[in-house]
């Protein structure tokens, strides 16, 4: 892996089950390397569905990939949603590849039968 000092990763999660932004819903950033993976950090989103500094940026962004994981089951049913047991989306993994330089917006959209992303800016 390379080290990029002009890229950044954020993410923001939406509920679409509510039309709300998903605040308090925990996040976990691993690095991979080969089947080795790295925690690197965990946040919890803010009022707005998203986290108060990037996730990566400046020396600590590198190239590679990684895997975001959602904790989606603990944010839908502590917003009071009723879920099924087990809830069809508890931890949802999103594994991604960042290759340039640049800003990578990885964002999640989920409802508790739903879920999708994109690479957004």
């Amino acid at each position: 892996m390379t080290e990029a000092k002009g890229g950044k990763l954020t993410t923001h999660v939406l509920d679409t089950a509510l039309g709300v932004p998903a605040a308090g819903l925990k996040i976990e950033l691993y690095r991979l390397n080969g089947e080795a993976r790295h925690k690197i950090r965990e946040v919890v989103t803010n009022s707005d569905g998203r986290c108060d500094a990037p996730l990566l940026d400046g020396a600590a962004f590198e190239t590679g990939t990684y895997e975001l994981v959602f904790y989606a089951g603990d944010y839908l049913r502590a917003s009071g949603q009723k879920l099924t047991e087990p809830a069809f989306l508890d931890q949802v993994p999103l594994r991604f590849g960042m290759a340039e330089e640049k800003h990578y917006h990885v964002p999640l959209l989920v409802s508790p039968f739903s879920y999708s992303t994109y690479r957004g800016s």
